[in-house]
């Protein structure tokens, strides 16, 4: 194109308007007065009015009007090159306004897309660093609820070993078959244990929930994430985009808003709501952990406790039975010498009823014979008398004699019995020995140790 001072065409090139160019220094258009013409009418002496002239004078203009048509002419000439003028003036100011216009308009375009990209790459690295938290407090949360299903597993040792202890000692004999107080801990050893087991699947239960909520927070803020991501791909490369790009071209049907699409608010709050849900779970299961190292470390010292609650009064009580036993064997030990002794004094005392025997023969037949004396010579003399108080008085030894033997046999008997008694008691003793020492004693040296009960093995 021709420039307008008459110099070679150049293409315009896109720059920011900073002030408004001068307009072409041109003539002001003005309207130019009309000049008044007086036209002669044709009349007079020299006028063609006259009828040998009619046929001439109707196709022809008067001078003044020919010139006023030149004029006229010339003053729309000069008008029409001025507005010309004018609006190649216009246009061009209009063109690089519009130019100037467009590249402040892709520049604030740009401005915004790069600002939302700001506001894109925000949101998207608070939720990736919440993805992050969350996995990781996850697997810290598993690692937990391993601990916990150790600590279950840990706890059928305890219980066997009480309950077997308690069903082995339901094997003692009377009268050791008391209630004492190794079986009353013994009881509450079991009745802590299974309170313990309970409360250890309720919490497997609540951590396998939280675990499942952590997780599906998760996903949430995953997918948030990955809108987030392809969001940002897109308004990175809409951003890159400019006038010499190669892939641009019309899309006159996308200058609309989707009726389905977010407002700045409702998009922050999305991300919002989701990170503020999962960093509630993410405290939840912080709390959660919390509360299962106290309950592993609470459940571990009382199980501990109760062991040794037990233990103290299982070995007391077989001291109590060792020393009882040995008491009893040493009373045995008296009880059958004595029962030496007293079958030798019984021995003795059938030896002295016999021994009387003789003494009483002799006696009764010196009386007998002499009841064989004649008449008169049958005589109480002291002799008589000396004989009948002599057999009085043996039969009177004899008689005190069996009275003492049956006495000591009696005693004898009384003895048997008590060492038979002291026997069997000892017998007792010896089983209850056995089973609190030998078997439940020594199947109580299996109990786990406290870290094992804590869960770390």
């Amino acid at each position: 194109t021709a420039d307008p001072a008459g110099g070679p065409g150049t293409m315009a090139q896109p720059r920011v308007l900073l002030t408004k160019e001068p307009a072409p220094q041109t003539v002001p258009a003005s309207d130019l007065p009309m000049k008044v013409y007086e036209v002669a009418l044709n009349t007079g002496t020299d006028s063609s009015s006259g009828l040998a002239t009619a046929g001439f004078r109707t196709a022809k203009y008067l001078p003044t009007e020919w010139h006023l048509n030149n004029s006229e002419l010339y003053h729309k000439a000069f008008a029409g090159c001025e507005q010309a003028e004018r609006g190649r003036a216009e246009a061009k100011e209009l063109a690089e306004y519009a130019a100037a216009a467009a590249q402040r308009a892709q520049q604030d375009s740009t401005a915004a897309v790069g600002e939302r990209l700001q506001d894109i790459h925000f949101w998207k690295a608070e939720l990736q660093r919440e993805i992050q938290d969350l996995d990781a407090e996850t697997c810290l949360l598993a690692a937990q609820k391993l601990r916990l299903e150790r600590v279950l597993d840990a706890t059928e040792v305890p219980y066997a070993i009480a309950t077997d202890n308690l069903q082995c000692r339901e094997r003692r004999q009377a009268p050791d078959l008391v209630s004492d107080e190794v079986e009353r801990e013994l009881l509450k050893e079991a009745e802590l244990i299974r309170n313990i087991q309970d409360l250890l699947k309720r919490t497997l239960m609540q951590a396998s929930n939280q675990m499942r909520l952590n997780r599906d927070h998760k996903e949430f803020c995953e997918m948030d994430w990955s809108d987030k991501v392809e969001t940002y791909n897109i308004d990175d490369k809409c951003g890159k985009y400019s006038n010499q790009s190669t892939n641009i071209q019309f899309h006159p049907s996308s200058v609309k808003f989707e009726e389905s699409a977010s407002t700045p608010e409702t998009w922050a709050k999305f991300s919002h709501d989701n990170m503020y849900r999962a960093e509630r779970e993410k405290l939840a299961s912080i709390n959660l952990r919390a509360l299962i190292d106290n309950i592993l470390h609470d459940t571990s010292e009382d199980m501990r406790k109760q062991c040794a609650a037990v233990n103290e009064p299982f070995a007391k009580h077989c001291g109590e039975l060792d020393d009882t036993k040995h008491k009893l064997e040493h009373h045995l030990k008296k009880i059958l010498k004595e029962i030496g002794y007293q079958e030798a004094n019984i021995a003795a005392l059938k030896q002295a009823i016999k021994d009387k025997e003789a003494p009483m023969k002799v006696a009764q037949t010196r009386l007998y014979d002499r009841s064989f004396r004649p008449n008169v010579d049958l005589c109480r003399d002291e002799a008589q008398f000396r004989l009948i108080r002599e057999v009085e008085e043996l039969t009177e030894s004899i008689n005190s004699l069996k009275k003492k033997l049956l006495e000591s046999e009696q005693t004898l008997r009384n003895l048997e019995d008590a060492r038979m008694n002291l026997e069997k008691e000892i017998a007792v003793k010896t089983n209850s020995i056995f089973i609190d020492r030998q078997k439940c004693m020594a199947h109580r040296a299996r109990y786990p140790v406290v870290v094992k009960l804590a869960g770390y093995q």
